[in-house]
């Protein structure tokens, strides 16, 4: 059976997509945000259906009237992990115009920012393997835009000879792999901020780029801790 929201869940607020370096407190779904906290603690296969309808204030029956089951809630959160990342690396993208330099800092600043900020939603990625192949490959057709608008950004930049990479694909999963690690070391307590983590990895992306043009000093970000 495939996993599904039988309700509607409402998108993480996002805000004015223009201004894609403020990152309002995530808003969720009593159940989605229980269950978050849940998995966060304990992983997705240390969490129950009980557990969660326990944090929620429900019984199980009630729970299931929402999501079909404990799979479709994890699709869920992470659907809108993804949608929420793709949407801010497109307005990132927008706001440096028709320079690729400017275009790569941009959505590398939003991605880390996001990785950051949001490091419990980004970290729920390395609870895929959980998913069915049909729920996976959901999950992975969201997430592919992400890539696929990094490698366009990569090959404009080494065609206007801007970037010296030998290998657009590569770099990019590079790229984008440096940035998913993130959730793995980042806690909000320690000493870096989101904007000097966001600052550093923009720093490391020009220079595996190759970049022969440095971009414009990030501003500082407006957001409120999630």
């Amino acid at each position: 059976m495939v996993s599904s929201s039988k309700g509607a869940t409402p998108p993480i607020e996002v805000g004015n997509a223009a201004d894609w370096r403020r990152l309002e407190p995530t808003k969720l779904t009593p159940i989605l945000s229980a269950s978050l906290d849940a998995f966060y603690e304990h992983g997705f296969h240390g969490t129950s259906v009980r557990d969660i309808a326990r944090r929620v204030g429900v019984t199980v029956p009630a729970l299931y009237y929402h999501h079909e089951n404990k799979e479709a809630v994890l699709l869920a959160l992470l659907e809108l992990s993804t949608s929420d990342v793709l949407e801010r690396a497109h307005a990132a993208s927008a706001d440096g115009g028709d320079d690729p330099v400017q275009r790569l800092a941009n959505v590398i600043e939003a991605i880390v920012l996001r990785m950051t900020m949001r490091s419990r939603l980004a970290a729920l990625e390395s609870e895929v393997r959980y998913l069915s192949p049909e729920n996976r490959q959901r999950y992975r057709i969201v997430r592919k835009g992400v890539e696929e608008l990094v490698l366009e950004i990569v090959k404009e930049g080494k065609k206007r000879e801007l970037f010296d990479v030998a290998d657009a694909a590569e770099t990019t999963r590079a790229l984008l792999g440096m940035c998913q690690s993130i959730p793995r070391w980042y806690h909000a307590e320690g000493k870096l901020t989101p904007d000097a983590v966001a600052r550093k990895y923009v720093e490391i992306a020009m220079k595996t780029v190759g970049s022969t043009e440095l971009p414009v000093k990030p501003k500082k970000r407006r957001t409120a801790d999630v």
